[in-house]
Parts: structure tokens; C-alpha cells; sequence
């Protein structure tokens, strides 16, 4: 298959209100370029100036901008309106914050190369207090941390995004032996496998991305639990015989429409004394969340916030 490269010129404050505008337009992956993650990553690395990769020396300068891959089919025609349509709207959605030009910038790139192409911005990332996502081809210990090792591919869910990260620290707080786990929206499977590796009897994910499922299961097999683990193709309605019976622990780490959209769906996942985790929540839609929680019959317990996005911990009743 054949893909564009796709490049969204923003700001530092901008980058995560364009990748959550990307996220809710089916964007499953995504790499961020800042000055001042560069500057982060040099401080908190031992090796010299003259010894980095000149192709991440160039960040040192670099105009913040989020590329992103469309397939070029009818489908990736309609995301492109879509992003285009999102990026117009997106200053009214994020009031005060300086979003930059957003212009877009567009060129052809094959599956190899897309595949690979941002693995060098990948790199072992502590979450919570136990939790340390390693991409599969880096090998540091983890201090003993939990490794989750995780090749995503080309599905959303490094460990690096403020979403999935809190979902994570939720994940780390409850999650108890022999536990059920469902992930909604699973994308690389991070959240069912970390929930796994944390101690959870089983857990199982679906998502509407075809790749989501085959990338999800290697993620699996490359921590040790694919055993323990099920991810399917679909939604909750495709996938009903599946996924059927109740789950301690529901995660939902999408984004707010669309997690509006499944709050009535979800709930009979949820077993008695059971949570719903939600993340993916932009904090300028928090307040539709809620409002959609308490016309559903939920109570919220627990709210996380980092870097503009919104978790939150809730209940039936």
C-alpha cells in the first residue's frame, strides 16, 4: 500500500490539541517533532552533543509540527477533509492556547519507510510507579519497574502520549489478581497487556482498525501473556458474542464523542463493584463527559489531568 506523509505545523502549547483533532479522526499514529523535547532528551541522556543522530540533531531548531500517514485510497480522501475540517475548528475548541499556523505540508513516503520511520523518537518511558514501556528493540532493565515491551507499529499506544499514560497509572492503582479486563479501542493492546502484566487473570480488546488486532496480539506474545489475551476486530455491537460477560475493569481510551457515544453501550461490561477508565478526554470537552457520565447513571471517583487531557475513574451508580 501506498501512503502521504502528512505534517501539521503547530506549537509546543498546540501539539497535543492537534493530535487529540487527529486521534478523533482516525489517525492511529503519530510522531511529534518539538524543540523542547529535544532539549528534554539531551538532558536526560549521558551521551555527547557529537554523538547524536544527525537526523535528531535537526529537532534542536525545528519548528513543532505533528506527522501523521494517510493511505492513499478513498478512505485516507475523506480523513484528509476531515483533519482539514478538525484543524479549522480546532481554535475554537482550545480558547488561549497559541495553536500556531497549522498549515499542512504533504509528500509520498512507501509502507517500509513509514513503518520505520519513527522508531528513533521511541524510547523507554516510565509511567506511574511500577510501569516502564520499552520499545522491543531497546533493552534497558527498568530499575525493576514492569517492562511493557511494545512494538506498536501502526497502531495508537506507546506509553508516550498523556493518554495512555494516565490510563496506565489507573491501571496501576486497581487492577488485583484474577481480574477481567476489557479494553475499548485497544490500538497497539498496551492497556490489556499491561493490565495483564500488573496481575489481571485475562483481558481482552477490540478495536475497529483492522491492524489494531494483529499488531496487539504480537505485543502479547512479546511480554509473555498472549495466552491471557483476546483483541477482535469491531465494536461493541460486531463483536457482542466475543466479548460477552463482565469485566472489573472497562477502558475506554478514546476520544470524548466517542466515548459519549459508548457510555450506554459499555455499561453492562461492568461487573457489580467493577470501574470504567476513561482517558483520552482533551480538557476543553471534560465538562460534556461529565455531563453524558451523569445522564448514563455514573459516578465519577477519580480524576488524573497531564498536559491538558483528562482521565477519569468512574462507577455505576
Amino acid at each position: 500500500m501506498e501512503w502521504t506523509q502528512a505534517k501539521i505545523y503547530t506549537t509546543t502549547a498546540g501539539a497535543d490539541c492537534v493530535a487529540g483533532a487527529l486521534v478523533g479522526a482516525g489517525v492511529n499514529g503519530f510522531a511529534v517533532e518539538d524543540a523542547q523535547d529535544f532539549e528534554e532528551f539531551l538532558s536526560g541522556t549521558t551521551v555527547h552533543w557529537d554523538m547524536v543522530d544527525e537526523s535528531l540533531m535537526r529537532l534542536k531548531d525545528c519548528e513543532t509540527s505533528v506527522t501523521f500517514y494517510l493511505p492513499q485510497n478513498p478512505q485516507g480522501a475523506d480523513m484528509l477533509l476531515d483533519i482539514r475540517r478538525r484543524m479549522e475548528e480546532l481554535p475554537a475548541l482550545c480558547p488561549g492556547i497559541d495553536l500556531g499556523s497549522l498549515r499542512m505540508e504533504f509528500h509520498d513516503i512507501d509502507e517500509e519507510d513509514w513503518a520505520n520511520e519513527w522508531k528513533k523518537y521511541y524510547h523507554p518511558t516510565p509511567v506511574g510507579d511500577k510501569l516502564l514501556v520499552c520499545p522491543s528493540w531497546e533493552q534497558e532493565g527498568g530499575d525493576g519497574r514492569i517492562r511493557v515491551v511494545l512494538n506498536p507499529g501502526m497502531a495508537f499506544g506507546t506509553g508516550q502520549h498523556h493518554t495512555t499514560r494516565l490510563c496506565m497509572e489507573l491501571l496501576e492503582q486497581l487492577v488485583a489478581p484474577g481480574m477481567k479486563v476489557f479494553d475499548v479501542g485497544c490500538g497497539s493492546g498496551i492497556l490489556a497487556v499491561t493490565g495483564v502484566l500488573l496481575g489481571a487473570g485475562s483481558a481482552v480488546g477490540i478495536d475497529i482498525d483492522q491492524m489494531a488486532a494483529k499488531i496487539a496480539y504480537e505485543n502479547a506474545a512479546l511480554n509473555g501473556v498472549k495466552d491471557k489475551v483476546r483483541f477482535y476486530c469491531g465494536d461493541l455491537r460486531s463483536t457482542r458474542e466475543q466479548t460477552a460477560g463482565q469485566y472489573e475493569i472497562v477502558c475506554m481510551n478514546i476520544v470524548a464523542d466517542v466515548i459519549i457515544s459508548l457510555l450506554e453501550g459499555v455499561r453492562s461490561y461492568i461487573a457489580p463493584g467493577g470501574c470504567l477508565l476513561l482517558s483520552g478526554i482533551i480538557d476543553t470537552r471534560e465538562q460534556d463527559v461529565l455531563h453524558a457520565l451523569e445522564q448514563h447513571g455514573y459516578r465519577v471517583q477519580q480524576r488524573l489531568e497531564d498536559g491538558g487531557w483528562v482521565a477519569l475513574r468512574c462507577i455505576v451508580g
